[in-house]
């Protein structure tokens, strides 16, 4: 009998504990995919955050550390730079390295850091409860904001592939979402680039993931994909905002 779909092998036999509707489970895939098809399971490690993914250590095969809240890139630099022959990913939620992690993430990025960041945004701090992230939209209803985010006080969500692309030391910073089929497979093809420019030895590289979040925005997990499309993609557009191996060819 012909295999048609098996699990990655780089995804433990775990049951995932996310909320039902939560993307989170497609994006692990993506990663455990990628893995298994450039063959470096066993000298990959990843960091795990502190929010909704803060179990990924027992999701996948490779070795895992978890890091304190929002420091993740800074552990990942630490572990690329005493074990540069090692696959080093960080996988952290919009809370995490948005907000806590700012620092880490921006200096990670200005020094040109080899290492790849999986970004989970859902406009939302999803563990604790909903309350609002800096991702969080204008006029978006979370815990801490009843009445909607009102810009004058909390000021404007970060664009977080925007400001990394700015950078000279970030390689590579692709938008992507995981609302639809075609939108999956363009994930993870951004995700597989993410990591074979670390094994190139290219240099920083972050792939952001919209995804949903049922629970916090009180939606069923097909509205919540159908609010993604609607509200966050117009504010998040899709696409590529960094790629020097495009920039290269074109000046080429």
């Amino acid at each position: 009998m012909a295999v048609v779909y098996e699990k990655p092998h780089a995804l433990t036999d775990a049951v995932l504990h996310y909320c039902p509707g939560c993307t989170h489970g497609i994006i692990h895939k993506l990663v455990a995919e990628a893995i298994d098809e450039l063959g470096c399971e066993g000298k990959t490690v990843g960091v795990a955050p502190v929010g909704c993914a803060v179990m990924a250590y027992d999701y996948f095969r490779c070795d895992m550390l978890e890091a304190a809240h929002g420091r993740a890139p800074a552990v990942a630099t630490g572990l690329k730079r005493s074990l540069p022959d090692r696959v080093i990913f960080t996988y952290q939620g919009d809370g995490d390295l948005a907000a806590i992690g700012t620092a880490e993430t921006v200096h990670a990025a200005t020094r040109g850091e080899n290492i790849t960041i999986i970004f989970v945004n859902n406009c939302i701090y999803g563990m604790t409860g909903g309350q609002m992230a800096p991702t969080t939209l204008p006029g978006q209803v979370t815990q801490t904001t009843p009445y909607g985010r009102d810009v004058k006080l909390a000021g404007y969500p970060i664009r977080v592939c925007e400001m990394l692309s700015t950078l000279d030391g970030t390689y590579y910073a692709e938008r992507v979402s995981v609302d639809c089929v075609p939108n999956i497979r363009k994930a993870k093809a951004a995700i597989k680039k993410a990591f074979q420019n670390q094994i190139d030895g290219k240099g920083f590289s972050i792939v952001e993931v919209l995804s949903s979040c049922p629970t916090n925005w009180g939606l069923t997990p097909v509205e919540a994909l159908q609010w993604l499309r609607d509200n966050m993609i117009p504010y998040y557009p899709l696409g590529v905002y960094k790629d020097k191996d495009k920039e290269a060819d074109n000046n080429g």
